[in-house]
C-alpha cells in the first residue's frame, strides 16, 4: 500500500521553460478585456515613462473561473499566515 501516492497530496508538476520566462515578470497593474470566447489579461508595469506591457495572457472562461478560485484560496491562506492585505483605492495611477 505504500506504493500508492496519497490522493490528498498534490503531485509535483515538471515544468520545462527557458531562463527568460522562468525569471518572471513584475507587474503593478492589469487590464482585463473579454469576448464571448476568451479573456485577455494585459499585465503592465506602470513606470515613470508610462505603462509598459510585460505579459499578455489569453484564457478561456473556464480557466478564468478556475484561476479566480485558486487565487481566492491562496489569498485566504496568505492572510491567515501574514495578516490582512490592505487595498488602497486610488484614481491616481501615476508613478511619483
Amino acid at each position: 500500500m505504500a506504493d500508492k501516492p496519497d490522493a490528498q497530496q498534490p503531485q509535483p508538476i515538471k515544468i520545462n521553460t527557458v531562463d527568460e520566462i522562468s525569471r518572471g515578470r513584475y507587474s503593478n497593474m492589469v487590464i482585463v478585456s473579454h469576448s464571448p470566447d476568451e479573456f485577455m489579461l494585459d499585465w503592465l508595469l506602470n513606470s515613470p515613462n508610462g505603462p509598459h506591457l510585460v505579459a499578455r495572457l489569453i484564457l478561456n472562461p473556464a480557466n478564468v473561473k478556475r484561476t479566480i478560485e485558486i487565487l481566492k484560496l491562496s489569498l485566504q491562506q496568505y492572510e491567515k499566515e501574514f495578516g490582512e492585505v490592505k487595498v488602497t483605492e486610488s484614481d491616481n495611477q501615476k508613478v511619483h
